[in-house]
């Protein structure tokens, strides 16, 4: 399995000095509170102190983003081997078998508990609807509010850990470094505008901070993904693994002045059919599976007919489907094209490739265990083993169920074993080399910089040229915007998407071969000899 390094400019973003700032103790700290995170808090034993932090309000997550729904083998003519046999087909040679075996098999349990926390779920003849998705066999998608399931499975689980007594909920709360000591994970510096910073000292704590779509230009991806917790761990000290691979969703409603929103891949289950600038449908030109071909084959084909007939989108097309049932299971999209003058019912959906899913992350066991003692991890931060280099769809939020339960479980076990200490650990920051600050920088313009890179030369195609031209530009970015010490959450993200800029292009860069999401053209075939992970990590000392 290649190894790869690469050594962060600083250990901690920032200088901090123990004698001047708050120190909090808690058994388990949950840094997320998207799908993974809340399970993950919901698991804890209730006689220990539980802190969850989220750099945001609580509803605001990838999670309560998703559209699709839960995979799970619910109908009585599927079955787990089919569910099984899909996941690894999509994954390219990279999934691990008794990963997918072990989740698959307890979807339908984790979808029947959702119901039981009150997800609403839709309904057809008095049991869960299931509906195909791109690379399923069958009918397996639960679905909720039509083309909203995230929003109303984080509904229910967060409404029910805001009543587990047990547990307390810091938003607007930036996790700025995992703190460490002796090689373990001691819980996290964090900051919020109320009360600045504050060491939250944990006996464990489970990282769950989601993805990483904002190093994009083009992405579904809400303002809060900017991979903060694939870069707090690596600082600390952890592996991460399969960095390059990004998954980029096909269908992102494309309307210049807009943002870019998903068009849920259930569009095309429903019977959507993808169309050209001419009115030609062209998937039969790629796939014989046509529209429901896993993502990584619809994308690359959208994007070489962009390029075919010159046009900067295709379009989907739901005019030839019942307008009942476009009315039924796709009103938020319904609505939220009619902001802009689009009736679903007539018109085409403008549409184009967007960076969608981050496959790659914080190297886990079935158990959610990291690399690093005393952290775990669930969720989109990392790599379970589950997706391979394709994801497939509506597996992401059953991932995060399965990971935060297990983590949730793992990390409540350890604290109870570990006694009570109030005593914070010796800790030092020797932080970044200052710039006064009257030497401002423009962040809006060095991040729409970064996103418009990765976009060109680390996006759906890729290629020796521009990966190292690349790595070239965000180096030298790095290398000043890191020599200053930021006091706002924007400074920091900033700074953590450099340090993840440069993880996915080295990893890019060594798999020399095209597998799933990660196409080089220089690469065009599959190697079977690369059938493995790419790691990075550990840099340096964790303390």
């Amino acid at each position: 399995m290649p190894d790869l390094s690469y050594t962060p400019r600083q250990r901690y973003l920032v200088r901090f000095d123990p004698k001047r700032i708050p120190h909090m103790f808690v058994d388990v700290l949950v840094i997320g509170t998207g799908i993974a995170g809340v399970r993950a808090a919901l698991e804890i034993d209730p006689r220990l102190r539980v802190v969850m932090v989220t750099k945001d309000v609580v509803s605001s997550s990838n999670s309560s983003w998703a559209q699709g729904g839960i995979a799970g083998v619910l109908d009585p003519s599927d079955e787990l081997s089919n569910h099984v046999e899909d996941t690894i087909k999509a994954g390219a040679g990279l999934c691990d078998p008794d990963v997918v075996r072990e989740i698959v098999e307890e979807a339908p349990e984790r979808i029947r508990e959702l119901v039981s926390f009150g997800a609403q779920f839709d309904r057809k003849d008095g049991s869960i609807a299931l509906t195909t998705e791109g690379g399923h066999s069958h009918p397996r998608v639960a679905h909720a509010l039509g083309d909203a399931t995230g929003k109303e499975v984080m509904r229910a689980l967060i409404d029910t850990v805001r009543g587990a007594g047990w547990t307390e909920i810091w938003e607007k709360t930036f996790s700025i470094d995992l703190l460490t000591h002796e090689g373990s994970c001691r819980g996290a510096l964090v900051w919020n505008p109320h009360h600045g910073k504050t060491f939250v000292w944990a006996k464990q704590t489970i990282l769950a901070t989601g993805g990483a779509g904002r190093l994009y230009r083009e992405t579904t991806n809400p303002d809060i993904a900017t991979a903060d917790g694939h870069a707090i761990a690596y600082r600390a000290g952890a592996e991460l693994r399969d960095m390059e691979m990004m998954q980029f969703h096909p269908t992102v409603l494309y309307i210049a002045g807009s943002s870019r929103h998903l068009i849920t891949e259930a569009a095309r289950g429903e019977g959507g059919y993808l169309v050209d600038v001419n009115g030609d449908r062209f998937m039969g030109n790629y796939d014989e599976r046509l529209e429901l071909a896993p993502r990584d084959v619809v994308s690359r084909a959208i994007t070489d007919q962009m390029e075919l007939t010159r046009h900067p989108c295709v379009y989907l097309d739901l005019t030839h489907l019942p307008k009942e049932k476009i009315n039924e299971r796709f009103p938020n999209i319904l609505e939220m094209c009619r902001e802009f003058g689009l009736d679903l019912t007539h018109d085409r959906i403008p549409v184009r490739p967007g960076a969608h899913y981050m496959i790659g992350g914080l190297t886990v066991d079935l158990k959610g265990a990291t690399t690093l003692p005393g952290l775990w991890a669930a969720g989109e931060a990392t790599s379970s083993g589950l997706h391979g280099a394709n994801r497939l769809a509506s597996n992401s939020l059953l991932e995060g169920l399965y990971y935060g339960i297990h983590a949730g479980r793992g990390a409540s076990q350890a604290a109870l074993e570990i006694p009570d200490s109030f005593s914070a650990p010796p800790v030092s920051s020797p932080g970044p080399k200052v710039i006064e600050e009257q030497d401002l920088l423009n962040l809006t313009d060095l991040r729409n910089s970064l996103g418009s890179i990765m976009w060109r030369n680390v996006g759906i195609r890729r290629d020796e040229e521009g990966l190292k031209a690349a790595a070239e530009q965000v180096e030298f970015w790095d290398r000043y915007v890191s020599l200053r010490e930021f006091q706002t959450v924007e400074g920091w993200e900033l700074q953590n998407m450099l340090l993840v800029g440069r993880l996915m292009i080295e990893s890019a860069r060594a798999r020399t071969e095209s597998r799933g999401v990660h196409f080089r053209s220089d690469f065009p075939e599959s190697d079977s000899s690369w059938e493995r992970h790419v790691t990075i990590g550990e840099p340096s000392a964790a303390d």
